[in-house]
């Protein structure tokens, strides 16, 4: 397996390869990855969103632009992935900027999910208290009539990110605690690449 990766090959054509590989292994939810944020009084706050490709050479996600992460963006927009993927005994830890991507993407992008989850995008407040899940379940039985033999569309409040990286680490796991460590540098996302072995 480590021999799709390459110390001197870019680190997104590497990313690309274990990904490749990781899809053939993991049985599910490939593409989850931890998304690390700092809130407005400075603490990391981490939970898993769901990688949808490289856009541009950043890292996707999608999500509410009124939620906690993305409040947490706009005031800091350096952030921090992870992806492990247990079965291969593969980390790969990733800090960027993240910038929000264009109209047309995140429509392209909400235009090919299942439809209930396009209701659900509508009928989630994020992260906003509710009395129960039958409130939650009204608002997706109102949002059916409403849309019912028709396209939904793309909430304004709603689409997608990408975390530009400046750094790029590859752990791969190995008995005796003695790993490999691989990392990928740069100062700018138009600089290029440095990249040096760690100590485990």
């Amino acid at each position: 397996m480590k021999l799709l990766f390459k110390a001197d090959q870019d680190p997104l054509e590497n990313f690309n390869a274990l990904f490749a590989e990781a899809e053939k292994a993991v049985i599910k939810d490939v593409n989850a990855m931890s998304l690390a944020t700092v809130s407005e009084k400075g603490f990391p706050r981490v939970r898993v969103v769901l990688f949808k490709g490289l856009v541009r050479g950043g890292f996707s996600f999608y999500t509410n632009y009124q939620s906690p992460k993305a409040e947490e963006l706009v005031l800091n927009s350096r952030a921090s992935l992870l992806f492990f993927w247990s079965a291969l005994d593969v980390q790969i830890r990733i800090e960027g900027t993240t910038a929000a991507l264009s109209p047309s993407e995140s429509d392209r992008y909400f235009a090919s999910r299942p439809r209930l989850s396009q209701i659900g995008a509508w009928a989630s407040h994020q992260s906003e208290q509710i009395s129960d899940l039958q409130e939650l379940e009204a608002r997706v039985a109102r949002l059916e009539i409403k849309y019912d033999g028709q396209e939904i569309p793309r909430p304004p409040f709603w689409g997608g990110y990408h975390v530009l990286p400046l750094k790029i680490e590859f752990w791969f796991g190995r008995t005796g605690r003695l790993h490999e460590r691989y990392v990928f540098d740069r100062s700018t996302v138009e600089s290029p690449w440095t990249s040096a072995m760690l100590s485990p």
